[in-house]
């Protein structure tokens, strides 16, 4: 199946979303986050902002091999 350019970039929106809200989720019950981003230490941001990045790339790599395989 040939891939256009709405379907990419709409796999890598869905994605991005999606890995967001996980990564968040994650973060949260792991008590990495507080209510505040001023009041989180440098390691608890640096946390959060991989759980967001690694899977925001899960759920794209996901999304992608569902929808191109």
């Amino acid at each position: 199946m040939s891939a256009d350019l709405f379907s990419i970039l709409n796999i890598i929106a869905l994605g991005s979303l999606a890995g967001t809200g996980i990564g968040l989720a994650i973060g949260y019950l792991a008590k990495r986050q507080k209510g505040d981003w001023q009041s989180m230490s440098g390691k608890e941001k640096a946390i959060n902002v991989a759980l967001v990045l690694i899977f925001s790339l899960i759920c794209i790599g996901m999304l992608a091999w569902y929808a191109f395989s």
